[in-house]
């Protein structure tokens, strides 16, 4: 049954679009990965062999030979013609942030006049899309268009429509990484490699250490209409002016509250498509800014998460538009409201458990789970401008620091148990292990309501890397990144981390110093080391901000000085040391991402001039000439003591206006020259910072008198959708 027949019509909404309500009797676990080529249609249609072999290469990473991919390319074939389709596509991430795509159809020529589908393993494992029009920060010239999309077989091909869509790496001619999965693969690589020879200290049967994530995507919802009224929002994807709502969240009743029923219609459908696809989709619910919401999965691999939340991003956008909706996936597309994140559930598993799940049940497991957390401590806090670096971006920098996410100062929460093992390990001398206690009873005291059992942590909003019971929450990461930026820098920062300090401990091995003594030793060190990134308090506070220059944290607020940590010595060496990226790849992501921030503040610049330029200034204007008219007729009606006194109040309003419209008029031009200054200059990292400090302070500046001009002007005649208009679904 497809997602579609799952939903029927039962009327229309806003903008004539209509409402669908459930009409599935199927349970999820029936339809969940109904369009995904996973092991249990491996097993159906490939032959024993060939499953085995594909196992081998998803599992260990065992080479895939050109016959094995022909035996594939047939048994997806075959499935993917019963399921209708007749073309595919390498489905890659290039450095846009987006995702991409170039389908072609199963046909060749049968020699005798007709055609026959066909679909071959050399099809399957290599495309060659042009490669000359994506991002490439100078790793390839508009001339030099060749690049190669490559078979990724840990991430399950898929079906969206007609098409057999095939998740793969991309890279250049030359070799370098022009997209986000192949750095990805490498830094999963590494952090496995590396936590795998520690674990090995406590449990030396353990083989493999996987790298987990749990995405929680947060979202808008405006209806079609409003939002194609709003140039602002087509363009750029938040409202670059609008008077705050009267009502907007000071209440406190949109979050966690009943879910509209128009949104819950686009939610399950949205769910039924994304089980199809194999997205394990756990939670929804309402956010606390209104018609802002989230959704959230059952965490996976990290590698198969990141492509699930590109995919996600994709579906979002589609359905919303089935319902009436449009998603609004910006950081902050509407002022003086909550914007939206993306919070990265970090972890790190093996065969043998989550390595940072404590309390264990021996003083051992114990800790293995401390020197876990610690060597993540070191990675963070070596690495804490680049982490920051990893998320920021022109849309993000809006909502870090703005007392609704965390700081643009990387730190980490770890509440108080933890946070007095490791004081105590710092201050002891005593090499003896240790015990953690585990989850806590509380008795309420209520008739018929049950004891709850408490986490050894609280939680700590204003924390962007919280330590969370057996993960990490990266919290700063924004709602329309790419996951992988951010995971990238992380695996990678924890795998430097964890060789660091196996090299470390085995030295003193050598030197006869006990394994336990060793490890007790150089964690203890560790804990000294990087106490600076450890803070339990108020991150929002100005104490804590001036506090964490005296530890000699990142504490740069501007986003282009803050990318300058891509390319630093530092940085070049680690990504270096565990293979990951080459000082080359990391210049042209850092050229990409100055370019990509220059060129979103230019479009929100340019848009913005058109705006005040063509509709606000000549409606504000309008508006005055007939407060001017009226006047003039009091005047002529009423005798000029009485006039004076009724007119009043409109010449008030008329000064106010011109007041408003003048600024407006003078600083749109100061906007233009200032952007012209800034287009003339050839450096992206100077062009960049122009935009930072010359041109985005502009429209803050502007549109603080054109939201004062919306509320003056007589809302019949203002041309744009407002706050309390776009933010209360009805």
């Amino acid at each position: 049954m497809s997602s579609t027949l799952r939903f029927q019509v039962v009327g229309e909404a806003f903008g004539k679009k209509p409402v669908y309500v459930p009409n599935c009797t199927e349970r999820p676990s029936e339809f969940f990965a109904k369009y995904v080529f996973n092991r249990q249609k491996m097993f159906k249609y490939l032959p024993a062999k060939v499953y085995r072999k594909m196992c081998d290469v998803i599992d260990n990473g065992a080479s895939l030979d050109l016959a094995t991919a022909d035996a594939v390319a047939a048994g997806m074939k075959q499935w993917a013609m019963e399921l209708g389709v007749t073309h595919c596509t390498h489905w890659f991430q290039p450095l846009t942030e987006g995702t991409a795509e170039k389908h072609d159809g199963f046909v060749e020529h049968d020699w005798k006049g007709g055609m026959v589908e066909e679909f071959s393993g050399k099809e399957l494992i290599q495309q060659e899309p042009d490669a000359s029009s994506f991002p490439s920060g100078g790793i390839r010239s508009t001339f030099e268009a060749r690049g190669y999309s490559a078979w990724d077989p840990a991430s399950p091909v898929f079906v969206i429509g007609d098409t057999l869509m095939i998740p793969t790496i991309f890279i250049s001619y030359t070799g370098e990484a022009l997209d986000y999965k192949a750095p990805l693969k490498k830094a999963l690589h590494a952090v496995d490699k590396a936590a795998t020879a520690v674990a090995q200290y406590f449990n030396p049967e353990v083989k493999k250490v996987v790298s987990n994530l749990g995405w929680e995507q947060e979202y808008f919802l405006v209806d079609e209409g409003l939002f194609a009224a709003r140039p602002d929002l087509v363009m750029t994807g938040r409202t670059l002016m609008g008077h705050d709502s009267a009502k907007n969240q000071q209440m406190d009743d949109h979050y966690f509250g009943s879910i509209p029923m128009r949104v819950s219609m686009f939610m399950k459908d949205l769910e039924i498509q994304a089980l199809e696809l194999g997205i394990p989709c756990k939670t929804r619910h309402n956010e606390v800014a209104p018609n802002q919401f989230e959704l959230a999965p059952i965490f996976e691999e990290t590698n198969l998460a990141v492509d699930h939340n590109m995919l996600i991003m994709g579906l979002m956008r589609n359905v919303a538009r089935k319902h009436g909706f449009r998603c609004l996936l910006h950081e902050k597309p509407f002022a003086g409201i909550n914007g939206s994140g993306k919070h990265n559930n970090w972890s790190l598993s093996t065969d043998t458990g989550i390595l940072l799940h404590g309390p264990g049940k021996t003083p051992t497991d114990n800790l293995r789970f401390v020197t876990f957390v610690v060597e993540t401590l070191m990675a963070v806090y070596k690495h804490n401008g680049l982490l920051k670096a990893s998320i920021i971006s022109a849309t993000n920098a809006h909502r870090l620091g703005a007392n609704e996410a965390p700081p643009a100062i990387i730190s980490s929460f770890l509440g108080k148990q933890l946070s007095d093992v490791l004081l105590a390990l710092e201050e002891s001398d005593d090499d003896k292990l240790f015990n953690l206690s585990g989850k806590k009873s509380m008795s309420l005291d209520i008739p018929q309501i049950p004891d709850l059992m408490l986490d050894n942590t609280d939680r700590n909003r204003t924390s962007p890397f919280a330590f969370t019971g057996n993960r990490f929450e990266f919290r700063a990461v924004g709602s329309q990144a790419n996951c992988a930026a951010a995971m990238i820098v992380l695996n990678t920062a924890v795998a430097d981390a964890l060789t660091d300090f196996k090299t470390r401990v085995d030295a003193l091995i050598a030197s006869g110093m006990d394994k336990i003594k060793a490890i007790v030793k150089v964690v203890r060190d560790d804990i000294k080391t990087c106490k600076p990134i450890h803070f339990d308090g108020n991150g929002y506070s100005e104490e804590w901000k001036q506090e964490a220059v005296r530890r000699g944290l990142d504490v740069e607020s501007s986003a282009p000085l803050m990318l300058d940590q891509y390319v630093t010595p530092e940085t070049i060496a680690m990504f270096s040391r565990m293979e990951v990226m080459s000082e080359c790849e990391l210049r042209a992501r850092n050229e990409i991402k100055l370019e990509t921030y220059t060129k979103k503040i230019q479009i929100e610049a340019r848009i913005f001039g058109d705006l005040c330029v063509n509709h606000v200034v000549p409606v504000a204007t309008r508006y005055q000439s007939q407060l001017i008219d009226n006047v003039h007729k009091i005047k002529d009606f009423f005798p000029a003591d009485e006039a004076e006194r009724l007119s009043a109040n409109n010449v008030e309003l008329i000064r106010k206006i011109s007041s408003h419209t003048s600024f407006i008029t003078e600083n749109v031009d100061k906007l233009i020259e200032a952007r012209k200054v800034a287009n003339v200059l050839e450096d992206e990292r100077e062009k960049a910072i122009a935009y930072h400090d010359t041109v985005a302070p502009l429209l803050e500046s502007i549109r603080y008198h054109v939201d004062k001009l919306e509320m003056i002007v007589d809302d019949e005649l203002w041309p744009l959708p407002k706050y309390r208009e776009m933010l209360f679904i009805r």
